[in-house]
């Protein structure tokens, strides 16, 4: 694992972005065409704002999906994952995207899975850009999480410490409002990525930084199972790797 410590959130979203920017360039260039996977949340504001700049990406020969969506949620409530990548990425684009697939969480949870599962079976996926959440999750895989399993999409619980921090961001009113089923890409599915980007500001993920870095594999900690992958690049602010021990520099 890669890890590339900076001073401020800024900074590494915006780094974060021209790797991915340079990833996604090179598969088009190989191959014609190059697919990812696109993260929601507040950690990747940054990354998403200096990625949709890159006019010299051919966009529409770029297909992508994301990673989770609330279990209920329609299109149109704040919390919406779908709305969120709308505004912030596929909107904001300087092309449109040869295919964008929007999870739909209001829709009946195992068709939705079903036809999931078989659109994104086609697809080799060039490029995850993902991030950690308070508790160690990588998208809602919460802890124990489930590392065994092959299907791409899968139904999870959501533990009280992700609803709290999906509150603590701002996307609900009360706690009682966050759901507690969500739809989600499934750990191995993540792990097929060819490279995987996983942006992380902030000091209140310091302990998930921590053990992400310091624990053995794990479905306690799941975002420890990024150490099974042979490409993952690991950006951290100053706040985010204040627990780290180990002689990374901030540059």
């Amino acid at each position: 694992m890669k890890v590339i410590i900076k001073e401020n959130r800024k900074e590494i979203g915006r780094l974060a972005a021209e790797e991915g920017a340079k990833i996604i360039k090179k598969a088009i260039a190989d191959k014609g065409e190059a697919n990812i996977i696109v993260a929601t949340g507040a950690s990747q504001f940054e990354m998403l704002e200096a990625l949709v700049r890159f006019t010299d990406i051919r966009w529409d020969k770029v297909s992508a999906f994301h990673l989770d969506e609330y279990i209920g949620i329609d299109i149109t409530h704040p919390a919406s994952f779908r709305l969120y990548l709308w505004e912030r990425f596929v909107s904001k684009l300087p092309l449109p995207l040869k295919y964008f697939y929007y999870i739909d969480g209001s829709k009946n949870p195992d068709q939705t899975i079903k036809e999931a599962n078989e659109t994104i079976s086609k697809y080799k996926i060039d490029l995850a850009f993902i991030g950690i959440g308070e508790n160690g999750h990588i998208a809602f895989n919460d802890p124990p999480a489930d590392l065994e399993t092959k299907s791409p999409y899968i139904i999870v619980n959501l533990d009280l410490a992700c609803r709290r921090q999906q509150l603590g961001e701002g996307w609900f009113k009360t706690i009682e409002d966050v759901p507690e089923k969500a739809i989600s890409m499934s750990i191995n599915k993540i792990l097929e990525s060819k490279q995987i980007i996983c942006t992380v500001p902030d000091e209140r993920k310091a302990e998930a930084v921590y053990n992400t870095l310091y624990r053995e594999v794990s479905p306690i900690y799941p975002s420890t199972s990024l150490k099974l992958h042979p490409n993952v690049s690991l950006y951290l602010d100053r706040y985010s790797a204040s627990k780290i021990k180990d002689n990374y520099n901030i540059q």
